[in-house]
């Protein structure tokens, strides 16, 4: 009940805090490997999207894991389409809450290890970039409705996904595919 309790008022403080500084999104990705980390902006990716070249410490972030700047930006510009009601059904299901206990050992909060605060957090950034992409989203759709200013990403862990799918369209497949189809077929 602690537990609960706890997650609920850390995520109303995120709500109310970021409602009065008129910020509701990721701002900077601190990315970590082992003990090293470096800082992305959110608005370097953007530009990255804009003027389809990277800069300062994304280009530095770039050049030395040796990635594609095209292969980034289409990445960045790859929407899904998913339905608001079936994806909130879904991470809020069994198998959601399994599937935002892998996430969370990938992304989180910086700074912030509790699983129950950012799988909310993970939630809130999917359902809010769902409703403010249309029914579509992208990856800078969900770090624009992220409900903290710093998102932390594993690389390690971020590694070993990305080593056992071939792509990002199959990892969505293999996440939401059946899942979502269970979830249409038995709507309670």
């Amino acid at each position: 009940m602690k537990k609960i309790y706890f997650s609920f008022v850390f995520l109303l403080f995120l709500v109310f805090h970021n409602s009065f500084n008129k910020s509701f999104a990721a701002e900077n990705i601190m990315i970590y490997k082992n003990i090293f980390s470096r800082k992305i902006s959110v608005s370097s990716l953007k530009q990255l999207i804009i003027t389809q070249e990277s800069t300062g410490s994304l280009k530095k972030i770039i050049n030395l894991t040796g990635q594609n700047e095209e292969e980034i930006i289409n990445y960045l510009n790859q929407d899904f389409e998913l339905p608001i009601v079936i994806t909130s059904k879904l991470i809020n299901s069994k198998i959601g809450n399994i599937i935002l206990s892998r996430v969370t050992k990938i992304i989180h909060v910086n700074n912030i290890f509790t699983e129950d605060i950012n799988k909310s957090a993970i939630r809130a950034g999917v359902i809010n970039g769902i409703a403010k992409g249309n029914g579509k989203i992208n990856l800078i759709t969900f770090l624009e409705s992220y409900p903290n200013k710093d998102i932390a990403i594993n690389y390690s862990a971020l590694s070993k996904v990305i080593n056992k799918v071939e792509s990002m369209s199959d990892l969505v497949e293999f996440f939401t595919g059946s899942p979502l189809e269970k979830l249409k077929s038995n709507p309670s």
